[in-house]
């Protein structure tokens, strides 16, 4: 299948099951990609907030709730939104996964099958 134009970047995790499953139906598909492994290459406090313009979402859109980082910085739902930003540019684990931007947009892909929405 021929390489679609417009490329499409993936916000991802390989630990994570539901990210390893969208980057595998993106490489199917032959769809130009750049992964971002964003544990290994944070994002800092602009980039979330753009990621974020982009997602049309604040940041408890994209707050991973499960886990030990969530509950060992004791996040509630009293946190400001900057406190959020704050905590996910430091300890980038708190975002949720995989986030993917494409020609038509950006979604957080979950379930999976809304990344179709997008590329």
């Amino acid at each position: 299948m021929a390489k679609e134009s417009g490329g499409v970047t993936i916000y991802h995790n390989p630990n994570c099951s539901t990210s390893k499953k969208v980057l595998g139906w993106l490489k199917e598909k032959g769809i130009e990609l750049k992964v971002v492994e964003y544990l290994k290459t944070p994002l800092d406090e602009a980039g979330i907030k753009s990621l974020l313009k982009k997602l049309k979402l604040g940041p408890r859109g994209i707050l991973r709730k499960k886990g030990e980082a969530f509950e060992a910085l004791k996040l509630t739902d009293k946190t400001t939104d900057e406190a959020l930003i704050k905590a996910m540019a430091k300890t980038p684990v708190l975002i949720e996964r995989p986030i993917v931007l494409g020609p038509k947009g950006a979604v957080l892909a979950r379930p999976p099958e809304r990344v179709w929405e997008v590329v």
